[in-house]
C-alpha cells in the first residue's frame, strides 16, 4: 500500500481529530471547534471564491465566537494570496510526517514504560493540561473515529507522558503527544511512538503519521530519527490583531 500523500493526510487529520460541526457559508466550510484549537476551528475553501466572499466567512466565524482563521493546504496559493492581501498573518506552519508502521513497531519500548488505554486516566489529563491540552481538546478525542487509543508513558515509576492516536483508511494519526518538561529529552516520546506504532500494526494500519509545527525543533528531529518523512505541509492565516 502506497504511503498517503498530503491530500490523504488532510483527510486523516479531519477524521481522527474531528471538529464538532461543519456548515457551509458560500464557498466556505466553517468549522465549529467548540474551543478545541485551530485544527478544528479553521475555515477552508470548498468551491470557487473571490475577494467579495471573504466577509461571508468572517461573519460566520465571528457568529460562532471564533476569530477569522483559515486552514491553508498545499495547492491553495490563491487563497493564501487573498488572505495576505486582506492582512491575515501566517500562524503555525506545520509539517506532516508519515512512515511505514512496521520498522517503527519493530523497536519495542522498555518493559512497563508505556501503557495503552482506551480512555485517558486523570493523570493523563493532568499531563495534557501542562501542555495546554485542556477539556475542549479531550472532547475532540472523544469525537474521533475508532479504532483509537490513548497512551501513558512512565519513567522511574512516575507518569510523565501521554498521547492519542486513531486510524483512518490505513493511516494511524498520532495527536497530542505530550511529555512533562522535567522528563523531556530522555527518550519517553520515542518509547511512546514505538508503542503506538505497535498498536497501529496490530490494528492493520500500514502507515503512521502526525502533524508537528515547523518551530518544534525537538519534535521534528525525533520524527526524522524514527525514519518518518515530510509528506505534506499546511499553515493557518489569522486576521491581523486577533489571537487563536
Amino acid at each position: 500500500m502506497s504511503p498517503p500523500n498530503a491530500q490523504a493526510l488532510y483527510r486523516a487529520i479531519e477524521a481522527t481529530w474531528p471538529t464538532a460541526a461543519i456548515t457551509r457559508a458560500g464557498p466556505w466550510a466553517i468549522r465549529d471547534g467548540k474551543g478545541g484549537g485551530k485544527r478544528v476551528s479553521a475555515a477552508t475553501a470548498e468551491a470557487a471564491f473571490d475577494a467579495t466572499d471573504l466577509a461571508t466567512a468572517e461573519a460566520a466565524m465571528r457568529a460562532l465566537g471564533q476569530p477569522p482563521l483559515f486552514w491553508i493546504r498545499e495547492g491553495e496559493d490563491a487563497l493564501d494570496t487573498l488572505l495576505a492581501q486582506a492582512q491575515y498573518d501566517i500562524i503555525d506552519p506545520v509539517n506532516l510526517y508519515v512512515a511505514d508502521t512496521a520498522p517503527i513497531a519493530a523497536h519495542r519500548p522498555p518493559p512497563v514504560s508505556t501503557f495503552l488505554m482506551p480512555e485517558p486516566l486523570a493523570i493523563m489529563r493532568e499531563i495534557w493540561a501542562t501542555g495546554g491540552i485542556g477539556p475542549a481538546r479531550i472532547q475532540v478525542m472523544d469525537r474521533a473515529c475508532a479504532p483509537k487509543t490513548t497512551i501513558l508513558g512512565r519513567t522511574a515509576d512516575r507518569p510523565v507522558g501521554t498521547g492519542f492516536a486513531a486510524i483512518h483508511q490505513g493511516t494511524a494519526m498520532v495527536h497530542a503527544l505530550e511529555v512533562l518538561p522535567t522528563a523531556r529529552r530522555r527518550g519517553m516520546a520515542r518509547h511512546m511512538m514505538h508503542a503506538l506504532a505497535g498498536w497501529a500494526q496490530a490494528h492493520g494500519a500500514p502507515h503512521l503519521a502526525l502533524a508537528v509545527t515547523q518551530a518544534n525543533a525537538p519534535g521534528n528531529a525525533l520524527y526524522r530519527s524514527l525514519g518518518m518523512h515530510v509528506a505534506g505541509r499546511y499553515h493557518y492565516r489569522i486576521k491581523k490583531g486577533n489571537t487563536p
